[in-house]
C-alpha cells in the first residue's frame, strides 16, 4: 500500500532517460520499416508512437489501404509491388487476414516489431520537445506517454522523422515547405501557374454492416441533415452499400491548416459522415438499408498532406514522367500523380485527377536525408518531394518502401562511424543499395551485386529447365469484347510463330499485332513490330501467327488480339512466371479510361493503359510456341534481379518435373554460413489491406517445399510450407562444403517450381 502525504510544491511525473542507436518517431508503415530495417541490420532502436498501435493511416483506428506502385493493378506498372520488409508484412497479413479485417493488421505490425529484440516500442507515447547539440544536430527528443504517465528523453547519434507531419524536423529547425509550388519553380508543367497555400485534405471513414433484422437509426444532434447532405456537391456518390475506404473522397480541410486546425477538421468530418448514415439509412433514397447498422467510424481523419522539408534533393514531376535515374536510387514509386481539389467534398471538381506515368520510377536517398540538419533521416510522406511530384510518393507503401532504405543506411551509418550525407559516397551508396537488395527490396535497374555470392563461382547444373512449346488449352474461352494481349518476355532475336486455339461466331476478321514499349524495362506497348489480318470462319479453329520476320531486343512485348466481339480465344490454366494476360480496358479506382490523353503543355505523356485481372480470372492464352520459348534458364538465378524485368528473370523447371534440383559444385570447397532463396510471390498482384478480399492466402506462384541437401544426401536445410518471397538461412555454424543440392515440390499441376535468385555466403 502506497499513503503520500500533501505537497505544497507541484510534483512532476515519473522520468526516464534511454540511450539508443537510432531513434524512429512516428510509427506509420514508413517507420515501421525504418525501425525493424535498422534492428536487422545490428543497430538498437526506439521505436516511439504516439497512438495505441501501428500503422498510421493503414491502422484500425483510420483504415486506409494500403497501396503503393501497383496501384490497384490498374497501371501499366507490371511486377512492381515493393519488396522487402514491406513486402514481407504484406505477404503476412495476406496469410492470416486475405479477408481484410483492420484488427488483424495491427497485430500483424504489432508481431513484426514485437519480434525483434533491437527494438523498444513505446506507445501511446507522444514527441513534444527537441533538443540539440550543436545548430546543425539533434540530441535527443522528449516525449510523454498519456497511459503510464512517464516523460521520455531518448538520445541518440541518429534520428528519422516519420510523423507524416514532420514533428521532429520541424522542432529541430528543418526548413520546409508547405503548399504548391508555381509552375515556373521547377518548370512544372502540370503545377498552378501560381503558388499556393492549398492541399489535399483529410478524410474519415465508417463501416456498415448488414444484420438479420431492421436496424433504427438516430444521428447526433451535430450531425449534418438531409436537406445539408443533399447540398453537398458529391452527394450523388453516396452508394448505401459502400464502406469504409470506399468513401475516401469525403474529404475536407485542404483550405485550411492540415496541422494546427486538425480537429476542427475532424468534426466537419464527423458532422458530415454521421449525416451521410443519417441520408443512407433515413432518407429513403436508398433500397435494401433497413438491416445496416453502423460498426464503427473513425475518431482519428486519414492525413494526407502538411508539410514537406528540404532534402538534399527534392523529386519533381519530370523525374516521375521521365523515370530519371539516380546513382543513390534507394526506393522507387509508382503511384499516379494524384491530385484533388482542396475544397473537397465541398468542391464542385472531379474528386481527384490521376496522371500516370508510363512505368516506375526511382527516389533518390538524397530525398531522405535532411540538407539541414546533420543527423536526421526523413521516412514517409514529410520527404524532400515537390507538391506535384508528392502527389505520387506519398502513398503508404512507397512511404514503407522508403523507410526501409532509411533503416538500413541509419544502420550502416552506426557500422561505419559515418553521418547521413557521407553515404553518398559511391562506395558507400553501392553498399546501402547491396543491402537493400539482399532483403529483396527490388530497386529498378539496381541488381543485387554478385561478387560475394558463392553461388556465382560454382558450376550450377538442374534437373530440367522449362521449354515452353505451349500453354495447355483448359477447354474454356474467353471472349474478346476488349482488347487482349499476352504480356511475355522475348529474347533478343527473331520472334517465334505462335498458333492459337479460336472460336468465331460468323466470318469476320481478326487483327494482331506484335506490339513492344519505347522503354524495354517498361510495360506499355507503343510500338507495332508487326500487324496481321487473319479471316476467321465460323466454327472452332487454330490461327497462325507468324512473327518470325520481326528482330525483337531481349524485352517484354504483348501479342495484341483488338477487339472483336464475334470472336473467342482459347485460354489455359497454367501459370508462368513472367507471363499474363492484360487488357485495354476502363479501370476507375484509378482514373482509368482506357487511354491517358493529355495535352503537351501538361508534361505528362498520353498512352495506352493495359492492365490485368484479378485472379481467378486472368488466365493465360493458350498459344502454342516455335520453337519452343526458353524464357527461364537456370542462369539467371545468379543475375541479380528479383522480379520480372525486360526479361523473366526467373529459372523455371519443366511442368513435368515434380521435384526438380538445382546443384551447386565447387572445385574446392568453400566456407558457408548463410543461405538466401528468392521466390515468386507474383509482385503484380496488389495486396490492400483492408476491405478488399483476396483469392488466395499465398501466391500460387511461390514453392511451398524444399530442402537444401549435402553431397552424402543429408538435409542441411529442410522447409515446409513457405509463403515469403525472401527465405533467409542463417547456420548455427558454417561448414566447409563442395556440393549444395536445392530440392524444390512443385507449386501444383498449374505452376513449374521457380526462383529468381540463390545467395550463398
Amino acid at each position: 500500500m502506497l499513503v503520500e502525504s500533501f505537497s505544497p510544491q507541484t510534483r512532476t511525473n515519473s522520468k526516464l532517460q534511454i540511450t539508443t542507436d537510432f531513434v524512429v518517431v512516428g510509427g506509420g508503415l514508413a517507420g515501421v520499416c525504418a525501425a525493424i530495417a535498422a534492428a536487422r541490420n545490428g543497430s538498437k532502436v526506439v521505436l516511439i508512437q504516439d497512438r495505441p498501435v501501428l500503422g498510421g493511416n493503414a491502422s484500425s483506428e483510420v483504415r486506409v489501404w494500403a497501396l503503393g506502385a501497383t496501384s490497384h493493378m490498374g497501371n501499366n506498372n507490371r511486377w512492381s509491388r515493393e519488396g522487402g520488409i514491406i513486402d514481407e508484412i504484406m505477404l503476412e497479413n495476406l496469410k492470416v487476414n486475405k479477408d481484410g479485417n483492420p484488427i488483424i493488421f495491427d497485430a500483424v505490425l504489432l508481431d513484426k516489431v514485437a519480434a525483434e529484440p533491437n527494438i523498444q516500442l513505446l506507445l501511446n507515447t507522444a514527441v513534444y520537445q527537441v533538443n540539440k547539440s550543436t545548430e546543425r544536430k539533434i540530441a535527443s527528443v522528449v516525449a510523454f506517454c498519456s497511459q503510464n504517465s512517464t516523460e521520455y528523453t531518448v538520445s541518440a547519434p541518429l534520428f528519422c522523422d516519420a510523423t507524416g507531419d514532420g514533428l521532429v524536423a520541424f522542432n529541430a529547425g528543418a526548413s520546409f515547405r508547405i503548399g504548391a509550388e508555381s509552375r515556373d519553380e521547377f518548370g512544372e508543367q502540370l503545377a498552378p501557374e501560381q503558388a499556393s497555400d492549398q492541399l489535399l485534405g483529410h478524410t474519415l471513414f465508417f463501416y456498415s454492416k448488414k444484420l438479420d433484422h431492421p436496424v433504427k437509426y438516430t444521428a447526433p444532434k451535430f450531425a449534418y441533415t438531409h436537406e445539408q447532405i443533399g447540398a453537398i456537391p458529391r452527394s450523388k456518390n453516396i452508394q448505401g452499400s459502400d464502406s469504409g475506404i470506399k468513401f475516401w473522397w469525403v474529404e475536407y480541410g485542404g483550405i485550411h491548416n492540415t496541422i494546427t486546425q486538425t480537429e476542427e477538421i475532424k468534426w466537419e468530418l464527423w458532422k458530415i459522415v454521421y449525416g451521410i448514415w443519417d441520408y443512407i439509412k433515413n432518407s429513403g433514397k436508398f433500397e435494401d438499408v433497413e438491416n445496416l447498422t453502423l460498426e464503427w467510424i473513425g475518431t482519428v481523419p486519414g492525413k494526407r498532406e502538411s508539410r514537406r522539408f528540404n532534402g538534399e534533393y527534392m523529386l519533381k514531376q519530370q523525374d516521375i514522367v521521365e523515370q530519371s535515374q539516380f546513382a543513390d536510387a534507394v526506393s522507387y514509386g509508382g503511384w499516379a500523380i494524384d491530385i484533388h481539389p482542396s475544397e473537397g467534398i465541398y468542391s464542385n471538381k472531379p474528386a481527384c485527377s490521376q496522371f500516370h506515368s508510363k512505368g516506375v520510377y526511382q527516389i533518390p536517398y538524397r530525398c531522405f536525408i535532411s540538407k539541414d540538419i546533420d543527423n536526421l533521416f526523413f521516412a514517409g510522406r514529410n520527404i524532400s518531394a515537390s507538391h506535384m511530384a508528392y502527389g505520387s510518393s506519398r502513398v503508404m507503401i512507397t512511404c514503407a518502401h522508403g523507410g526501409q532504405a532509411v533503416g538500413t543506411a541509419a544502420a550502416l551509418c552506426k557500422q561505419n562511424n559515418i553521418s547521413p550525407k557521407s553515404m553518398l559516397n559511391p562506395e558507400q551508396m553501392q553498399s546501402l543499395q547491396h543491402q537493400l537488395n539482399l532483403f529483396g527490396h527490388g530497386i529498378p535497374n539496381v541488381p543485387l551485386a554478385q561478387q560475394t555470392n558463392l553461388a556465382k563461382h560454382a558450376r550450377i547444373s538442374a534437373s530440367s529447365e522449362l521449354e515452353l512449346k505451349q500453354l495447355l488449352p483448359s477447354g474454356e474461352y474467353i471472349p474478346l469484347t476488349q482488347a487482349c494481349a499476352q504480356l511475355m518476355p522475348f529474347n533478343q532475336g527473331m520472334a517465334p510463330v505462335m498458333k492459337l486455339q479460336v472460336k468465331a461466331q460468323t466470318e469476320t476478321q481478326l487483327k494482331v499485332a506484335l506490339r513492344v514499349s519505347v522503354k524495354a524495362e517498361n510495360y506499355t506497348p507503343e510500338i507495332d513490330l508487326k500487324t496481321i489480318e487473319l479471316n476467321l470462319v465460323a466454327g472452332e479453329q487454330t490461327i497462325t501467327l507468324d512473327f518470325s520476320s520481326v528482330e525483337i531486343a531481349a524485352q517484354y512485348g504483348f501479342v495484341t488480339f483488338y477487339p472483336n466481339a464475334a470472336v473467342a480465344l482459347a485460354i489455359s490454366e497454367q501459370l508462368v512466371t513472367g507471363f499474363m494476360p492484360v487488357f485495354n480496358k476502363v479501370h476507375k479506382a484509378v482514373s482509368n479510361t482506357g487511354k491517358q490523353t493529355m495535352p503537351v503543355e501538361s508534361g505528362i505523356e498520353s498512352f495506352e493503359f493495359w492492365t490485368p485481372e484479378r485472379r481467378p480470372k486472368g488466365q493465360n492464352l493458350a498459344l502454342q510456341f516455335e520453337p519452343v520459348l526458353k524464357l527461364h534458364p537456370l542462369s539467371h538465378i545468379t543475375n541479380g534481379y528479383l522480379r520480372p524485368w525486360k526479361q523473366s528473370n526467373a529459372w523455371a523447371a519443366s511442368f513435368k518435373d515434380k521435384q526438380p534440383q538445382v546443384k551447386f559444385c565447387w572445385p574446392e570447397p568453400v566456407k558457408i554460413s548463410q543461405i538466401t532463396l528468392f521466390f515468386d510471390t507474383d509482385a503484380d498482384h496488389a495486396l490492400e489491406t483492408v476491405l478488399m478480399q483476396h483469392p488466395e492466402s499465398e501466391m500460387p506462384y511461390c514453392v511451398q517445399n524444399y530442402r537444401v541437401k549435402q553431397a552424402d544426401g543429408s538435409i542441411l536445410l529442410e522447409v515446409v510450407g513457405n509463403y515469403q518471397t525472401v527465405n533467409k538461412h542463417k547456420l548455427a555454424q558454417a561448414i566447409q562444403v563442395d556440393e549444395l543440392v536445392f530440392e524444390f515440390d512443385q507449386p501444383s499441376d498449374l505452376v513449374p517450381a521457380s526462383l529468381f535468385q540463390i545467395e550463398i555466403h
